[in-house]
């Protein structure tokens, strides 16, 4: 597997693999599909703060990982988010992907990280559980765009400044 930062050219792909996941349901805040413009920011940034990397294999993309700085004036706490092919759960594409972007993200110069996940999003949970992250707090009753309310759990991950 090969994991490098998205190129202009994968801005496609990223959003079919994106829109896949929200038709699916159940492990996104996002309900609505994207085109593929809403990868442009994180493609084309020259800020080291705000980047996306690809998973690649088989000649196919297979997952993407994005960063991006809470809101000024915590530009030290980047904001994560992954997504996998569906179809492609453990077959360590999550792993490989967090293994670029937490070596970016000290580059960058972020001490900690953060990942709002639905609580109805088991294998989300789990995963940046296995990645290091732990529980912050949760916002409860966030409604769905058809009025069921699902909680939000943010975990957070401090990065040690010396790896």
């Amino acid at each position: 597997m090969i994991v490098r930062k998205a190129h202009p050219n994968d801005a496609p792909e990223l959003v079919r693999i994106l829109n896949a996941v929200i038709a699916i349901g159940g492990t996104t805040a996002y309900q609505t599909p994207r085109d593929a413009s809403y990868f442009q920011p994180f493609i084309a940034a020259s800020d080291p703060k705000i980047f996306i990397h690809v998973a690649e294999a088989e000649d196919r993309l297979q997952g993407m990982q994005w960063m991006e700085p809470l809101d000024p004036p915590q530009t030290h706490i980047g904001g994560i988010a992954t997504f996998a092919r569906p179809g492609t759960a453990q077959k360590g594409i999550g792993t490989a992907l967090f293994k670029a972007t937490k070596q970016a993200s000290q580059a960058a110069g972020y001490s900690e990280l953060y990942a709002k996940i639905r609580a109805d999003n088991a294998g989300g949970l789990a995963y940046y559980e296995k990645m290091g992250f732990r529980d912050h707090h949760v916002d409860t009753a966030v409604p769905l765009t058809d009025g069921t309310p699902v909680d939000r759990i943010t975990k957070r991950l401090k990065l040690d400044p010396s790896h």
